[in-house]
């Protein structure tokens, strides 16, 4: 084949992008050729900016078309594990916008299907090919900082007025969203977090404000601290109230620690051990000094396309899937805990009690409404080129 024929499936914000990013040849190894919305008014607009592409009210109907080789999943949350399970089954290649669901107990089932399936499922963590981020990936993987002790993110950059909540009648809704920050713009930063340290927590403390800053039933102010098995801690600040925000991940070892923040990484090096100087110096007051070193970094744009491309690629055969959509339930496991934790007003212990979290979801559920007269559709590149 030539090219791969792609559908999508929800042209609302995130889908528009990846419509304009296949119509520009963006996707190198991928062409536009089906449309599904449910939206009469996004069908329109298709059928002016995609001619010859072809549009369905029905994903199901596009799905079972038989004309694709692959979709496209960027409907809300919740739908995101019925649509990629409906197109393995189908016998197609599925790419799902982030998260990868709501809750992990949906999310599991659909790891499940994607494990049996012979098609190859991705999730779009395009963060996870920030130069920054692979940097500090693979510098712990390699143990330049020893036994991790803390890691500390501040992540208050994800600013929103009131006019972005209003813009989906889905948004920003226990029944629509299933959640905030945690669920919209942080599954990026949860899933960066445990995929850099390479390990889960054991317990979870968080405190999540709904609707401290918006007129909205979700949160939008989060606090978290979490402990690992080793002893480790780390605290988690996020909102989309603060402006000027602050984007700043430390982690800190034995050996010194790593701070992004920005475009640029600090490798503070210890001369010595921490634990080693602590057993071993004995002037009293004193440190064991170190050497702070700016990393360099590769040159990389940040592009959805990025994970487009290397996704292509993979079905070809000729590239290994970078981002398998296996691994979204470790990041929505961070954010489910700690909205339980928030919930229950308590520390919550890790494997998670999903069908708890699910009833206290569905607590929320049971009283949210979808907001009426929004649906406007968002240029969201001002969101990812931070």
């Amino acid at each position: 084949m030539s090219k791969l024929r792609f559908g999508i499936i929800g042209i609302g914000n995130m889908g528009t992008g990846h419509v304009n990013d296949l119509l520009e040849g963006k996707v190198t190894e991928g062409e536009l050729c089906a449309i599904a919305d449910v939206n009469p008014d996004r069908l329109a607009w298709a059928k002016e900016k995609c001619p010859g592409v072809a549009l369905y009210e029905s994903a199901d109907e596009m799905i079972n078309s038989g004309t694709l080789d692959a979709i496209v999943v960027a409907v809300p949350h919740y739908q995101h594990p019925e649509y990629v399970i409906k197109g393995l089954r189908a016998g197609l290649h599925v790419m799902s916008e982030k998260p990868a669901g709501v809750f992990t107990k949906d999310v599991r089932a659909m790891n499940a299907e994607a494990e049996k399936s012979d098609k190859l499922f991705g999730i779009m963590f395009q963060n996870r090919t920030n130069p920054v981020y692979e940097k500090m990936h693979e510098m712990v993987a390699e143990g330049v900082l020893g036994s991790i002790k803390r890691t500390s993110w501040i992540i208050t950059d994800w600013y929103r007025s009131q006019s972005y909540y209003d813009s989906g009648t889905w948004r920003a809704t226990w029944r629509g969203e299933g959640g905030g920050v945690l669920l919209n713009q942080c599954p990026h930063n949860l899933d960066l977090w445990q995929w850099i340290l390479g390990e889960m927590p054991s317990k979870v403390r968080a405190f999540c404000h709904d609707g401290k800053w918006h007129d909205i039933e979700v949160e939008d102010d989060v606090t978290a601290y979490v402990e690992y098995p080793n002893g480790a801690t780390g605290t988690f600040v996020t909102t989309t109230a603060d402006t000027p925000g602050t984007n700043r991940f430390e982690i800190i070892g034995d050996l010194g620690k790593l701070v992004a923040e920005g475009s640029k990484l600090l490798h503070y090096k210890n001369k010595m051990g921490e634990r080693e100087f602590n057993d071993t110096y004995k002037g009293g007051f004193g440190e064991p000094g170190y050497d702070v070193v700016e990393v360099p970094l590769v040159e990389r744009a940040v592009k959805h396309a990025t994970v487009m491309n290397n996704f292509c690629a993979a079905i070809l055969g000729k590239e290994e899937l970078a981002i398998p959509g296996t691994e979204g339930i470790k990041g929505l496991t961070l954010s489910n805990a700690m909205h339980l934790s928030s919930w229950l007003d308590k520390t919550v212990e890790l494997p998670l009690d999903e069908d708890l979290f699910i009833a206290e979801l569905n607590k929320r559920v049971a009283t949210s409404k979808y907001k009426e007269g929004a649906g406007a559709v968002l240029d969201m590149d001002a969101s990812f080129l931070k």
